[in-house]
């Protein structure tokens, strides 16, 4: 073991010539990639999104002004939709994206219902605020909407009370105006910004964005979607942790939104069709590590197959039978060791974030 760990950190030492990596690897063009990346995938899902979420905005503008069955039956169809578009835009915690927190402020769970409940008691309240995370974002929506009363006969009649109707209004306008910014940062000079920094070291493009891409799998579909809903970490399984709980059917659908997303972003798919481009997969293909490539989708189809045992309401899998549940976690688990290990060893990239889960 020993004598392994000292040839690693030399081949780190000496194959990079101290900029993270080899000859070969700064061979692929890595332009074309990201060019791929931005033009093909990421620009047109973000653009897509932000159409999604000011949808969202209109119908519950509207039903915040005519709280009826009707127009709550409209909100609850465009927030599911909504949700389910987030999936292929959650990966992309870059740029903008970052800098906002975009994620943690539209999709942290569980959410604060108990603090949710304050705020809108009080009337006051900074969504702005870092401390605010687990009070708003799709999961707010998804309490406003479904949580907070058995029928919809009690939901809506909670919204007799204006506290109510400003709230969600102010969560569906701040997924919106997030979207709006960090899209609007993509069509700006971000874009080329990302494109054109093509150098093979840990501040290049693909590098970082692969330290992201690889972080989203192992922390926020892994973890979060499974993991921490079936108790793999505690021993205790906590349905409270699964991901849209109150409107419960949605679950196992944003699960396997993930996914999906998750392997047409490793083939290079583009967002609007059925074409790919420069990728994760051509990019091993060219080092001769095909075989990894293969082994990544395969492992990725075991992941799908898998999900087909789940119930599409995760919190009732967690509370009837949580052993598929831990199951979909050893799946997920594999692709871990795939991505994070075998594919950065072969790109010669260096994972520079640090996982606290234990595993």
């Amino acid at each position: 073991m020993i004598a392994t760990l000292i040839f690693t950190a030399c081949s780190t030492e000496d194959d990079g010539n101290g900029d993270g990596g080899g000859t070969e690897t700064d061979s692929f063009d890595r332009g074309a990639m990201l060019a791929n990346w931005a033009d093909n995938i990421i620009i047109p899902a973000f653009s897509s999104f932000s159409g999604s979420t000011q949808q969202l905005e209109d119908l519950t503008l509207a039903f915040t002004n005519d709280p009826t069955e009707e127009n709550l039956t409209a909100l609850r169809s465009g927030f599911e939709s909504s949700y389910i578009d987030f999936q292929a835009v959650a990966m992309f915690d870059i740029g903008k994206a970052e800098e906002l927190s975009y994620r943690r402020f539209l999709n942290t769970y569980p959410l604060d219902a108990v603090e949710v409940d304050n705020k809108i008691a009080s009337g006051t309240y900074n969504l702005e605020l870092p401390s605010s995370f687990k009070e708003q974002g799709f999961p707010a929506m998804d309490y406003l909407l479904y949580g907070i009363g058995e029928t919809k006969a009690e939901v809506l009649a909670k919204y007799s009370s204006d506290n109510y109707r400003n709230y969600l209004l102010d969560v569906a306008k701040r997924i919106n105006d997030l979207t709006v910014e960090v899209n609007s940062s993509w069509q700006g000079d971000f874009r080329d910004d990302f494109v054109n920094n093509t150098s093979s070291s840990s501040t290049g493009s693909v590098d970082k964005f692969t330290n992201k891409y690889i972080m989203y799998y192992e922390t926020f579909l892994r973890t979060g979607k499974i993991g921490y809903p079936s108790g793999i970490f505690t021993g205790s399984p906590s349905p409270i942790n699964v991901e849209a709980y109150y409107s419960a059917d949605l679950s196992k659908t944003l699960y396997l939104e993930a996914i999906n997303n998750m392997v047409d972003f490793f083939n290079g798919k583009s967002f609007n069709g059925n074409q790919t481009g420069k990728s994760y997969k051509q990019y091993l293909e060219y080092l001769d590590r095909g075989e990894l490539a293969s082994d990544i989708l395969d492992q990725f189809a075991a992941i799908k197959s898998q999900a087909s045992n789940l119930n599409s309401n995760l919190k009732s899998q967690v509370e009837t039978d949580n052993t598929v549940m831990l199951a979909a976690y050893d799946e997920l688990q594999k692709a871990v060791v795939l991505l994070k290990l075998d594919m950065v060893q072969a790109l010669s990239i260096s994972i520079n974030y640090v996982d606290t889960d234990g595993d």
